[in-house]
């Protein structure tokens, strides 16, 4: 199972680059012959993407399967001891709600953000048929979290315009998002084309940002911040269902860093010295952007939790993206403030998931197709 503080044990070793090769160009499939496994590539592959196999990047057929095991729906979720704390006169202090709506306002367009840069760019870039099945399996996760969003939102009754307009509304919020969209927007522009030292390193840099800096950082404030709730017997629907949100986003994480770690290992021209530069000051400002937001849902701390805990926190995530696609750590020295995240991670020292379902699925045979 996945702990906190290697939360990528089952990810491909950071690959060392070899000497430069020139980028390999796009092409057409050939019009007949079978896929040579060792032909196939993450990204500028000239082999038919529709033959799954043979596989080449196993790890992300593997991924995949382990994704799919782990399958849930919101409504599973009773939701009923939530909405009698929500509503109790002395149930939940207002920073305590405040925490909550907050977070909620990130979230419900962030995984908006993070389905749309899956289907509209990143998908149509990936040239490996197994990373395509796992991005697959991502986008309709990315479906379910921002369902289990609008379940909590309209279980509890809170005001969805401020909810889901709240990326517009809030600072904090807002400039987490602004600095996320250049990066969706040039893989979601249908001009762009992979093939050019130029472009691929574009493609790199907004996996990287959308894996290790979006999934892998600005996340996280907001799963302590209502795990916490949890821990303490309060929105413990909501908890649950962020626990599962966790659990996925940590399998999205690894996928993407092992899918950032193959395609430097094909294509090691693109990994210079400039562009780790760049790479380093874009997870510096993003550990600031995301302080911001711990500072801004919790201005005078709440849960036993402070704005002051969560700088270390996020100095001690960085380090670990940063190392996980072998880069060297920005923040020397720093721990982890929380190590009660891992259990959150590995639900089976929590509970039985099956053993909590509220509903039942249906068979085939027991569906009505009238």
């Amino acid at each position: 199972m996945l702990s906190f503080d290697d939360d990528i044990a089952t990810a491909a070793p950071v690959p060392r680059p070899a000497q430069p090769q020139p980028a390999a160009q796009p092409a057409a499939p050939a019009a007949s012959g079978r896929v040579n496994v060792v032909d196939k590539r993450v990204i500028n592959g000239t082999t038919d993407v529709n033959q799954l196999v043979p596989f080449k990047h196993k790890w992300a057929w593997e991924k995949y399967l382990a994704q799919c095991a782990n399958h849930w729906m919101p409504q599973e979720v009773n939701m009923q001891r939530d909405i009698e704390l929500w509503k109790s006169p002395n149930g939940m202090s207002e920073d305590e709600k405040r925490l909550v709506k907050r977070n909620l306002g990130f979230f419900v367009t962030a995984d908006s953000l993070a389905a749309n840069n899956i289907v509209l760019g990143t998908y149509r870039h990936i040239t490996s048929p197994e990373c395509r099945q796992f991005l697959l399996r991502q986008a309709f996760d990315e479906a379910i979290h921002t369902h289990a969003y609008q379940y909590i939102v309209e279980s509890l009754g809170l005001d969805e315009g401020e909810v889901f307009n709240a990326y517009h509304e809030v600072a904090s919020i807002r400039n987490k998002d602004e600095f996320l969209i250049p990066f969706i927007d040039v893989l979601t522009d249908p001009n762009f084309k992979t093939g050019t030292l130029e472009t691929d390193q574009q493609l790199l840099k907004s996996l990287i940002v959308f894996a290790c800096i979006m999934e892998g950082m600005f996340f996280y404030v907001g799963f302590v911040q209502i795990l916490a709730l949890g821990r303490q017997n309060k929105m413990t629907g909501a908890a649950e269902q962020y626990q599962y949100i966790l659990r996925d986003e940590s399998m999205h994480c690894n996928f993407g860093i092992d899918l950032i770690n193959t395609i430097k290992m094909e294509n090691p021209q693109l990994w210079t010295d400039s562009f780790k530069a760049e790479i380093v000051e874009l997870f510096k400002h993003a550990v600031e952007l995301e302080y911001a937001y711990a500072e801004d849902t919790m201005p005078r701390g709440v849960l036993g939790l402070n704005a002051a805990q969560f700088k270390e926190y996020l100095r001690f995530i960085a380090n670990r993206r940063l190392q996980q696609i072998g880069l060297d750590t920005l923040y020397p020295g720093v721990t982890n403030p929380f190590p009660w995240m891992s259990e959150m991670i590995d639900l089976k020292k929590e509970k039985n998931f099956f053993e909590t379902r509220v509903t039942e699925y249906q068979t085939g045979g027991a569906l009505n197709w009238d």
